[in-house]
């Protein structure tokens, strides 16, 4: 008999335990185009056939995930897809009535990672991170670093809502809220399906757009465990952004159950044409989207030449109203900084939003 104390060596073999691989909206997010001259050689572009001064040296930094490089077509300077994110010298021009902090968000940051402009909802800025800068980003120069939404921020948040039963949609705000990995959108989403008052849970994202790998079965799985309704709302300003990635990406989520609505900003020479405008709400619509907002640029110090003139926006809505049924043209609107809603273009001037 072995009355040895020594541990006999265990011959059996293991099963080999192999980390889960990273999801492919995670390798293309890390894999981006942060160099201006790299995006010129990719596009086959010539900086010196450019047509305005390019920034090499840009504060506001390129960010782009090579996936979408390889959607933008080659040698175009006018593509709309490319003048979104192209760095231009105009950037640095001072233009008076543009602003680090155009839409008064400093002022609505009741605390950190939460902005109360409205009634009856509130932001949350989950995240200061996007997959890509666009250039005329109304937060631009916001400081998230100084405004990060922790866990503690997060029970503060939670508290002020419990307290306010007036709130009764909270608004999934960044940076890009679905950059967020589920697990931390998952807890979040039920702590607040805690609160009956809150009805919806509205998420603003540019992800199908630029990274529609991010739409993944768990993702939706995630949203779809939601009490409050959820709301999504992307950003595509063109609709040659509208590929066939995307295209699948927006079906599944329409599938899935989720109410889809579309934001645009109105910029100078990407999609300041009637045929633009027209294309875009087709093609939204035919992918169970619709146009809800087109804003006209927020001003922004470093966009100025995005910028169109009052009377050419009145002109352009004008052509849109005549061409279009009613439930495509999106609501064109502006926001001013301090006014606890968005304001309405019509008739020549801006009126309140009822």
């Amino acid at each position: 008999m072995n009355t040895s104390k020594l541990n006999v060596l265990d011959t059996t073999p293991k099963e080999t335990i192999l980390p889960s691989p990273q999801p492919q909206w995670q390798t293309e997010l890390s894999d981006v185009v942060e160099n201006l001259a790299e995006l010129c050689q990719l596009l086959r572009l010539d900086p010196a056939d450019a047509p305005w001064p390019l920034d090499f040296d840009n504060s506001f930094p390129l960010r782009l995930p090579r996936s979408l490089v390889q959607r933008m077509p080659k040698s175009d300077w006018y593509s709309p897809l490319l003048l979104q994110y192209l760095p231009l010298l105009a950037e640095q021009n001072l233009v008076p009535e543009f602003s680090t902090d155009p839409v008064g968000d400093t002022s609505a940051n009741l605390f950190s990672g939460v902005l109360h402009k409205y009634h009856g909802r509130i932001l949350l800025l989950l995240t200061g991170r996007c997959a890509v800068h666009c250039r005329y980003c109304f937060r631009r120069h916001f400081a998230y670093n100084e405004s990060p939404l922790d866990s503690k921020a997060i029970q503060v948040a939670l508290r002020y809502v419990e307290e306010n039963p007036q709130i009764k949609e909270i608004i999934f705000s960044g940076g890009d809220p679905l950059l967020v990995k589920d697990g931390h959108l998952k807890k979040i989403i039920n702590q607040l399906n805690a609160l009956p008052h809150v009805r919806r849970i509205r998420i603003h994202t540019r992800l199908p757009v630029v990274l529609p790998s991010r739409i993944t079965q768990t993702l939706v799985e995630t949203l779809q465990f939601s009490r409050a309704k959820i709301v999504i709302v992307i950003h595509s300003n063109h609709a040659s952004e509208l590929d066939t990635p995307v295209n699948q990406a927006l079906q599944q989520l329409h599938r899935s159950g989720f109410q889809l609505f579309n934001q645009a900003v109105l910029l100078k020479n990407i999609n300041d044409q009637v045929k633009d405008q027209v294309q875009l709400s087709e093609t939204l619509f035919e992918n169970s989207v619709l146009p809800y907002y087109l804003h006209r640029l927020d001003r922004v110090q470093g966009a100025a030449h995005f910028a169109l003139e009052e009377r050419e926006i009145d002109a352009l809505y004008q052509q849109l109203q005549a061409v279009l049924p009613g439930y495509l043209v999106p609501k064109l609107v502006t926001e001013v900084a301090g006014e606890p809603h968005k304001i309405l273009w019509q008739d020549t001037h801006f009126k309140v939003v009822t």
